[in-house]
């Protein structure tokens, strides 16, 4: 991986997504551009405890029009954001190959409870100058804000990130990628020069919400549950009729956009067979929408995010796709962390001022940049 001449940053990402599990944090080398050398990473779970008040924290966000505003439990989730994003920056800087390297700045996308584009509205909660002043370093933090005043989706932003690893690795285009998070997204890159991005449906919010409800489990580990279930395609054509799945790309979506209530009677196997096929067959369905834009298929398609380790999942995606479907760690990059190395290679483009969105992957009339700096306040003490 060759550096080019420009100036090299080490930089923090983290990323809290919609599953709400836990805080990814890890370290990259990057010139913000085409260049970036993954370098360490952690991993800080939520405890059981954590994920009630979070999932609190996203009931009581629902239909705010204030994206200040911090009722009910929202003010204590948002305390809870920052210390545990400062633990995770804390235990990345420890790690053996972490405590190598001094960070020039952390990127900081907080944890999301409330995605209302269509209303100029996104809410991530998490106090970016607190950051700051714990580690003496800049924070780039609240990405999304500026893509949405100005009519962009706001969502997805790891697209760039996308483009600058398939530079990297010199992979065919055609290309896709799909990161199965709480949502799921796809960016996809053309032959022609075309990138486009968007929330395809969901990711694996639904699946854990599902059996969480059932079984009070955290999740279908590896896919085994669903395994053993039937696919209920009744219950499937129901949810997909939603207008959504027929809405023109770029769009997002939040992670309690649908109505699962269909999905809410079947047994534990069954619905987690389900919404595994649900995630799959929408995700299916954005990529041919793709191809017809690009009038060509994809050469691979690459999944990062957690749903990579849901092997029925990916049986499921691998019998509707007529392409190969790979996960990113065959790649040799690490897909469970390749949303929080974004975000540290999203804040050296912020410091920059280079745009982050586009007019095809959130929709924002022109190349948009995005982030608000916090410098530290306090010495360093990191």
């Amino acid at each position: 991986m060759a550096k080019n001449d420009a100036k090299m940053s080490i930089a923090v990402g983290l990323m809290s997504g919609t599953s709400c599990d836990g805080v990814d944090a890890a370290l990259i080398e990057t010139d913000g551009t085409q260049f970036v050398r993954p370098l360490a990473s952690v991993f800080r779970p939520y405890s059981d405890e954590e994920q009630g008040l979070l999932r609190q924290a996203l009931v009581d966000a629902r239909d705010l029009k204030d994206r200040t505003a911090r009722p009910g439990a929202l003010a204590k989730a948002e305390d809870l954001i920052t210390e545990a994003h400062k633990q995770a920056v804390e235990s990345l800087l420890a790690s053996d190959k972490g405590k190598k390297h001094r960070p020039d700045v952390i990127g900081f996308h907080g944890q999301t409870v409330w995605h209302d584009p269509a209303n100029r509205l996104t809410v991530q909660i998490g106090d970016g100058q607190a950051l700051a002043d714990s580690f003496g370093l800049p924070v780039v933090y609240d990405f999304r804000a500026a893509d949405v005043a100005l009519g962009g989706q706001g969502a997805p932003l790891v697209p760039v990130y996308h483009s600058a690893i398939q530079q990297q690795l010199d992979l065919p285009l055609p290309i896709a990628f799909v990161n199965i998070g709480g949502v799921a997204n796809i960016t996809f890159m053309g032959a022609s020069g075309m990138m486009m991005a968007f929330d395809c449906g969901p990711g694996n919010a639904l699946i854990n919400d599902f059996v969480r409800e059932k079984a009070g489990l955290d999740m279908d580990e590896g896919g085994k549950i669903a395994r053993t279930g039937s696919i209920d395609y009744l219950v499937l054509a129901t949810i997909m009729a939603d207008p959504y799945f027929r809405k023109p790309a770029p769009k997002s979506l939040d992670r309690n956009a649908f109505d699962m209530s269909a999905v809410m009677d079947k047994s534990l196997e069954d619905g987690a067979a389900t919404l595994a096929a649900l995630t799959a067959e929408t995700i299916a369905l954005g990529l041919e929408h793709m191809e017809q834009l690009e009038r060509h298929p994809a050469e691979m398609v690459v999944i990062c995010g957690g749903g990579q380790h849901n092997q029925f999942l990916m049986d499921q995606l691998r019998g509707a796709l007529d392409m190969p479907v790979m996960p990113a760690d065959d790649l040799g990059w690490k897909g469970d962390t390749m949303e929080a190395e974004a975000f540290g290679y999203l804040a050296v483009r912020s410091q920059l001022g280079l745009p982050l969105t586009y007019p095809g992957t959130t929709g924002v009339a022109k190349p948009t940049r995005g982030g608000v700096l916090a410098e530290p306040s306090v010495a360093d003490n990191a």
